[in-house]
């Protein structure tokens, strides 16, 4: 197992201009980390490209794998001109992958109304994202890197939504980055989702959150779930979510891939982050004993 912290993990503090994406990719060195991930929000490589290299020439020099570099995308569009626009932009992202020296790619899917989340819509838009993700995945074959979907955005968040894409997709180079904790965001179990997945998994995200039943007085800082939880992003470990469980899980398994700390709490994110990649060490090493 290879531990690492997700770029997004210290947004908080990129957003607030106390860290550049380079800062990050030296305080994530700092921690102990074998790898990062990169994240392009609040940054966009390829508006910037001159970046690409200073984020590769910086993780080399302080010893850090880029494991995945993960960006949006949305194949649910008006015309078919539009979405063709979007499978030649997530090509180029696959081409600044290859730059950044990441053999992952993990795309967004697809996002709809909260209205339009339901399996008629699923069922509908599925012929099109299977298209898009086999040729995004075909092309990026050529350069031996593996693409994926994450169960995020509630449209398709559910382990048998992501599933069902990864199946009729049929590459080998098209999996899941596997977040255990973003199945809550549709109601749906992390022990049971994440059993349902993990033969599917490229990457995985440990994330952890506080769950509340709608009767929660106080709303700000949470998010509401499909069916009206309400969530709070933890530091891993911190939280509801069982990943001790999960940890244990994935170790029986077999998985000895990428494992990333993504951190979406209140706390201070260098902490929250530092906290939880701590955190995923001390499981790992008490099941190895």
């Amino acid at each position: 197992m290879k531990a690492g912290i997700s770029s997004y993990s210290l947004f908080q503090a990129m957003q607030a201009g106390e860290m550049t994406i380079l800062d990050v990719v030296d305080y994530v060195a700092d921690t102990g980390a074998d790898h990062i991930e990169i994240v392009p929000v609040g940054f966009d490589l390829l508006e910037d490209p001159s970046l690409v290299e200073k984020i590769a020439c910086r993780a080399q020099a302080r010893g850090l794998e880029i494991s995945n570099y993960a960006v949006g995308a949305n194949f649910v569009q008006d015309s078919e001109e539009a979405c063709r626009a979007e499978i030649e932009t997530v090509k180029k992202q696959v081409d600044t992958a290859v730059q950044l020296g990441a053999a992952r790619v993990r795309h967004d899917v697809a996002s709809r109304k909260p209205e339009e989340t339901t399996y008629a819509f699923f069922e509908e838009d599925l012929p099109k994202l299977v298209s898009a993700c086999r040729e995004i995945a075909d092309y990026a074959s050529q350069y031996d890197i593996i693409t994926s979907i994450e169960n995020h955005g509630f449209y398709v968040q559910a382990s048998e939504r992501v599933q069902r894409i990864v199946h009729a997709v049929n590459r080998d180079n098209f999996k899941t980055t596997l977040d255990i904790g973003n199945f809550l965001c549709v109601d749906e179990d992390p022990v049971a989702a994440v059993a349902n997945n993990l033969p599917y998994a490229s990457m995985v995200h440990f994330k952890d959150f506080y769950c509340r039943d709608a009767s929660l007085p106080v709303k700000e800082g949470w998010t509401r779930t499909a069916n009206g939880r309400y969530l709070r992003g933890a530091i891993v470990g911190h939280g509801d979510v069982a990943i001790s469980e999960i940890a244990a899980l994935i170790q029986e398994a077999g998985y000895e891939g990428y494992v990333s700390v993504e951190f979406e709490g209140m706390e201070d994110c260098r902490k929250g982050a530092k906290l939880g990649l701590d955190t995923i060490k001390q499981l790992w090493k008490e099941r190895i004993k």
